[in-house]
């Protein structure tokens, strides 16, 4: 992609309260987002192009329009003040036209370079951080040499596009070899695609890590997660993690957003090996399900943090109040609402979304002070 010719318009820094912050997406993230600014006294307008949109609902404008509408894009960029997305699937060109008219934050290069899973691992790995083995591919010759290369099992995963445990396909280690190939190369639509060989980890965990536009960078402490039907269904602090580890993956953290120069949040999500490595899995340039916890738990949110970030303010303080456990709740499980709302130590957040469907996020309890629960048991999946 070529970079704009036009520069972002120069805008006060820090951004003052009543500035109106874009918010790209219109989901919960969004909508989490939208509140945190709501207290600090900004404004939030959503584009997104979705009907339904939980963030929009608590939003002070929106306007709906598609992600290549360049009208569109060039009056919600009159309209705010600074620009910002709530998920990593908005096409990194609508958000290079904005970059020409406000200040973009993360900028598009950054959403860019997450968007695509292997531009992702080979940044990693040419900042010497580790990862899981993989190879790139194309076709199903590809797929084939691949899996000669790094063995079975394995995941073949879209480049692009895919999250919750979509877009991918497991290689199991038995079987036809090349049946397995076609049917995996069928999963994903013939798609460019990434196979990872599988990581034997103890844990899975995330770092989510603030920067501003200023310089100043700060960490959450690890979540430990674990997922059910490649979806995050729990995620725990403090993780069972030694603080040597721990230490290592802040590390690793701040050095991949130092080295992509971001300017907002940060979420790395990785897995600690038997070997007491910690290898990073994926990246996400926004706020993270996995950093929910901290909506309760924490001094400064993930969602203040991201504001914060983005606005260059200083930098809360991220420090764990209290122990928690996070859960989402996807699907039917929103029916359990009224049992949560009577747990003494439950906090509950719900989206606002109209219809519960398999696999959808419709909100999440995180449960605080609770006692020792049963060790996450990983399953190499990277889902």
């Amino acid at each position: 992609m070529t970079q704009p010719a036009a520069t972002a318009t120069a805008r006060p820094s820090p951004l003052k309260p009543g500035s109106v912050i874009g918010i790209m997406g219109g989901g919960q993230l969004g909508r989490m987002a939208a509140m945190a600014a709501a207290r600090m006294g900004y404004k939030v307008h959503i584009y997104a192009p979705e009907a339904e949109s939980p963030a929009a609902e608590v939003a002070d404008a929106r306007t709906r329009a598609a992600w290549d509408d360049e009208a569109a894009l060039a009056a919600f960029a009159e309209a705010v003040d600074v620009v910002t997305f709530e998920f990593e699937n908005v096409p990194a060109a609508s958000v290079a036209r904005l970059a020409g008219r406000r200040p973009v934050r993360p900028s598009w290069t950054v959403l860019e370079s997450t968007q695509d899973r292997l531009t992702e691992k080979d940044l990693v790995n040419r900042l010497g951080i580790g990862t899981a083995p993989y190879a790139r591919v194309d076709d199903l010759d590809g797929l084939v040499a691949a899996i000669g290369a790094l063995g079975r099992p394995a995941i073949l995963k879209t480049r692009t596009l895919g999250y919750d445990g979509k877009g991918q396909a497991r290689i199991g280690a038995d079987g036809d070899f090349l049946a397995a190939a076609e049917a995996a190369f069928a999963t994903i639509a013939g798609a460019p695609a990434i196979l990872e060989g599988m990581v034997d980890f103890t844990c899975e965990i995330s770092v989510i890590v603030a920067r501003s536009p200023s310089g100043a960078v700060r960490c959450f402490e690890p979540a430990e997660n674990s997922h059910r039907d490649g979806i995050l269904h729990i995620s725990r602090v403090p993780a069972r993690i030694s603080p040597a580890i721990a230490a290592e993956a802040e590390r690793v953290a701040r050095m991949l957003a130092e080295a992509m120069g971001l300017e907002g949040l940060l979420a790395v999500e990785m897995f600690v090996t038997r070997d007491g490595r910690v290898l990073v899995n994926e990246m996400a340039p926004r706020p993270h399900n996995s950093g929910h916890w901290s909506f309760d738990a924490a001094a400064t949110s993930q969602f203040e943090q991201f504001i914060r970030a983005v606005a260059d303010l200083p930098l809360g303080d991220p420090s764990r109040l209290v122990d928690a456990r996070m859960e989402n709740l996807i699907g039917d499980d929103i029916e359990r609402w009224q049992a949560i709302l009577a747990e003494p130590r439950a906090k509950l957040h719900l989206y606002g979304k109209s219809e519960a469907k398999p696999g959808r996020k419709m909100g999440h309890v995180t449960r605080l002070g609770t006692a020792a629960v049963t060790p996450v048991s990983g399953d190499g999946s990277g889902a």
